[in-house]
């Protein structure tokens, strides 16, 4: 049994002993007062007489029963009068000092009983058997919860200067980090500021105090942070930021103070901290209150930063993927002098870093890093390890020896779709499905500037019923013809259905795709100046910061030109679907034959498709591709 089960056992026992003891001696007050309370409504008469003629009564011998209450001053009856009618529960006032009264009721023999008057003592004599017992035990509670809350502070100070320990498994380099490349660029003179700080002293170079990586999540930012210590070979000390929080007061910022402590103690050292958006967060900004202790935390950090000096070989760095809500004194130069973005790697990035985390894996010798990497587009180092960690496991089910390319692409799907589902029979709504589909990767094809297909499959996968993937170029820019051509290519699904199926069987499939086309139109309207109105953006979008979430603000533009904006968004997505339902319509024998194929197979990888395509220029002229 633990200490806090046998105290509140022991506290249990002793109000019990308290409350039974106080109870016990006050039982005959309390009988009293219960015998009063049941007989205080008889002590209200339904009719009054005189004296004089009770004493008639009680001379003639008609009375047969009394009660005397309030201390003998009143008295209740019952009895019959001169005519033989019964009475009940007549009352008469009694004269005070009569005290012959009872020796009369006692020569008639007349049964009677009294019952004293209901007093403030009475009930005060409960109240007081309950209430002191329980002040009793407010006071006890109130004295254990205070050494309780003493022994808290202390063992959160002790754990403060415990937990951060010496992390002896730091054997992580920089050739153990891969798709990253400029921000390990950017790190490696932190290196040689750990290694060769005189060179840096001898000019009159003093090294940066703090570096905040900026990146998603899963990008390698911790990574980043043990591969600096391990060059370096100093000490690597890590800590979360939530881990500074403490239901006590106080008791972060000693953590904070024993984390630097420890750190100038084993100097020169690297002191990371993950996830400073935790504590780091704009003070008085938050429209939940003020956190008194998260801020006391983060008062503490600016002091011991601006506490040590650069010369003692202590860098601290911190990773958040959420720099925008940092406090803005976190940010200054003497604090975190350096802001280093780690971006999402890609497709060379990508490829090496597969390689790392293909060393302690069995994959086939044919498999093609780089066409892996070509399918994986925004999938960051940790999405990789994990989808290799699928295809692991997708080989394990099969009961295979190596991992084979089938299972790196299934599990590519799987992370990306989400799971297989069961593949619809030969139906009108398969039919339609296949139409649907081909419309959207036949249009992607023939567009000019489109991306090429990748891959067109009817196996259902989380809530889509099929599915057309593009292959992603990642260009930083995108013109006003691509964003166009994909715009044609979204709304060529519908198109297809409408074509193939008319105007009344469209289904409600394409809901998806009219959310990315608005979204999409709206932007070359409003932010990319891509329209007939002006070459400017007319929204001003503002990030706000409530309950430690950015929100999106109510994009303000001009007024005056707001039906303007909607008017070119619907004439811009309407066009698109006009020249995606000309492209099906002038292709319909090549959009039939590709429906044919896909029902048979129900998945087609993007070569074969390509190839299906360019099949149709060697045959007749009325057969050929059409272009726009």
């Amino acid at each position: 049994m633990k200490n806090e089960n046998l105290r509140d056992f022991f506290l249990l026992f002793i109000g019990l002993v308290i409350v039974s003891g106080f109870f016990y001696l006050k039982w005959d007050s309390f009988l009293d007062l219960a015998n009063n309370l049941l007989n205080f409504k008889n002590s209200h008469p339904s009719q009054m007489i005189s004296f004089d003629k009770f004493l008639s009564y009680l001379e003639s011998g008609n009375i047969k029963k009394a009660d005397l209450y309030e201390n003998a001053e009143i008295l209740v009856f019952d009895g019959f009068n001169s005519l033989g009618e019964k009475l009940e529960h007549i009352g008469v006032k009694v004269p005070v000092r009569n005290s012959s009264l009872i020796l009369e009721l006692r020569e008639y023999q007349i049964d009677f009983n009294t019952y004293p008057s209901i007093s403030f003592n009475s009930i005060w004599s409960i109240l007081s058997a309950l209430i002191i017992p329980l002040l009793i035990l407010f006071v006890v509670q109130l004295f254990l919860s205070l050494g309780s809350y003493i022994e808290a502070v202390e063992n959160a100070n002790a754990q403060a200067q415990a937990e951060v320990e010496l992390d002896e498994s730091t054997i992580i380099t920089f050739k153990d980090v891969a798709g990253i490349d400029e921000a390990k660029q950017e790190l490696e003179e932190f290196v040689s500021f750990l290694k060769t700080p005189e060179i840096f002293k001898a000019v009159g170079a003093t090294p940066p105090k703090g570096v905040i990586l900026v990146g998603p999540p899963g990008t390698g930012k911790t990574l980043l942070a043990k591969a600096i210590a391990g060059e370096a070979d100093v000490p690597f000390f890590s800590i979360s930021g939530s881990e500074f929080i403490e239901m006590y007061v106080g008791i972060g910022a000693a953590r904070v103070r024993s984390l630097f402590d420890i750190a100038e103690q084993n100097s020169p050292s690297i002191l990371f901290i993950d996830e400073i958006d935790a504590i780091g967060r704009q003070r008085g900004n938050s429209s939940g209150g003020n956190n008194d202790e998260r801020e006391q935390t983060l008062n503490q950090i600016l002091t011991e930063m601006d506490g040590f000096q650069p010369t003692t070989g202590i860098i601290v760095i911190a990773a958040t993927n959420r720099v925008d809500v940092l406090d803005s004194a976190l940010l200054r130069p003497g604090r975190f002098d350096r802001q280093i973005t780690v971006f999402l790697p890609t497709v060379s990035g990508r490829r090496e870093i597969l390689k790392v985390h293909s060393r302690d894996k069995k994959i086939d010798a044919k498999t093609s890093f780089t066409s892996i990497a070509q399918r994986t587009p925004g999938f960051s180092g940790a999405d990789l390890c994990n989808m290799l960690n699928e295809a692991s496991i997708l080989t394990a089910r099969a009961n295979l020896d190596i991992i084979t390319p089938k299972e790196i692409y299934a599990a590519i799907d799987r992370i990306v779709a989400g799971l297989e589902g069961v593949v619809l029979k030969d139906s009108r709504t398969k039919r339609l499905l296949a139409y649907h589909e081909v419309g959207h990767a036949l249009a992607g094809t023939l567009l000019k500037n489109h991306n090429a297909v990748q891959k067109v499959t009817l196996i259902p996968r989380g809530r889509s019923q099929g599915l057309t993937w593009f292959k992603d170029n990642e260009q930083p820019l995108m013109t006003r013809s691509q964003l166009s051509s994909r715009l044609i290519a979204i709304l060529a699904g519908r198109a297809a259905e409408k074509i193939v199926f008319g105007n009344m069987e469209i289904t409600n499939g394409a809901s998806d795709d009219f959310f990315k086309v608005n979204s999409l139109a709206r932007q070359m309207v409003t932010r990319f100046g891509m329209s007939k109105l002006t070459p400017m953006s007319m929204e001003f979008p503002k990030s706000t910061i409530f309950m430690s979430r950015s929100t999106q603000n109510r994009s303000e533009c001009f007024l005056d030109i707001a039906d303007k904006i909607d008017l070119q968004i619907i004439e811009i997505i309407e066009d698109g679907f006009e020249k995606a339902s000309v492209l099906l319509e002038r292709n319909r024998v090549l959009v039939d034959q590709l429906t044919v194929l896909i029902m048979q197979v129900e998945t087609i990888e993007g070569d074969a498709f390509e190839q299906f395509v360019s099949n149709f220029t060697s045959l007749p002229e009325e057969m050929k591709i059409q272009p726009l």
